[in-house]
């Protein structure tokens, strides 16, 4: 018996299609609508594709979002790389750190020089030229940063995975390589996962959001002050400086991550040296 038209196109569908176009598609609607707008049956329609043809190469949306995030996770390899090609690098750094997957003989491997400076070649793939370990954690994680703004979803997913993926781990290990070539020994390199956290990753859970959709005005910060002046006076205090013509001249997350994010280096730093005698 002949097929109908429909079951041809079914059929044909999953080999037209790939994990890659269908992961790459969610990603620009995720950009576009955020997860709330992303759906497999919306994702088909996207694509042209019956649902079916989707659940062929992922079988559900979580195997979906994981393979989103994982994506976005290897973007930070590749602007790395790019970066280090722009700067005349060749991206040679990328295998010195595991990059391709081989970065415990690396890690183990690594040195300190003087003055806790990696060896040459064994930055992160886009650091740059050869430098100071805290100046190669700190590209390598305020790049990750970018790539996280980029997919602002993305963060949310990544909180919710109780495990890395690959490309995940492969940052992870970018991240302990130029820890370990700076000179910090395997149980510092170990408090400062722990202690860098999501920053690693390039995004921070804040005590607050203290960016709303729709900013205060100063006259409403001003009776919100007011309000809390005598029962909460530091707080009141804090918020009239932060407002946009306070005295600290308003609150920007990306200049509040970077702050953060010298501070901690700064300490491991601190730590390495003293551990060295």
């Amino acid at each position: 018996m002949p097929r109908h038209a429909d079951d041809r196109s079914a059929t044909r569908a999953p080999a037209r299609l790939s994990r890659e176009t269908i992961v790459a598609a969610a990603i620009g609607l995720a950009d576009r609508d955020g997860l709330a707008g992303l759906s497999m049956r919306r994702l088909a329609q996207h694509l042209g594709v019956d649902a079916m043809s989707i659940y062929y190469h992922l079988r559900d949306k979580d195997t979906l979002l994981a393979a989103m995030v994982d994506a976005v996770a290897a973007e930070i390899e590749v602007d790395g790389e790019i970066e280090a090609a722009t700067l005349g690098g060749g991206g040679t750094g990328a295998a010195a750190v595991g990059g391709g997957g081989t970065g415990v003989a690396a890690v183990g491997g690594g040195g300190a020089r003087a003055g806790g400076e990696a060896a040459a070649g064994s930055g992160p793939a886009g650091a740059g030229a050869p430098g100071p370990w805290t100046d190669q954690l700190r590209a390598l994680i305020m790049r990750a940063r970018r790539t996280m703004l980029r997919h602002p979803w993305a963060a949310r997913v990544l909180e919710a995975r109780d495990t890395p993926t690959p490309a995940v781990l492969r940052h992870i290990e970018r991240v302990l390589a130029v820890l370990r070539g700076g000179g910090c020994s395997v149980s510092l390199s170990h408090h400062a996962l722990h202690l860098l956290g999501s920053r690693i990753l390039g995004f921070s859970q804040d005590l607050f959001d203290d960016s709303p959709n729709t900013p205060a005005t100063e006259a409403e910060t001003a009776a919100q002050a007011a309000a809390w002046a005598e029962s909460m006076p530091h707080i009141a205090e804090l918020a009239v400086a932060v407002s946009h013509s306070g005295a600290l001249g308003g609150c920007d997350d990306e200049d509040e991550f970077a702050f953060a994010l010298d501070l901690l280096i700064e300490g491991l730093d601190r730590r390495r040296l003293a551990e060295q005698g």
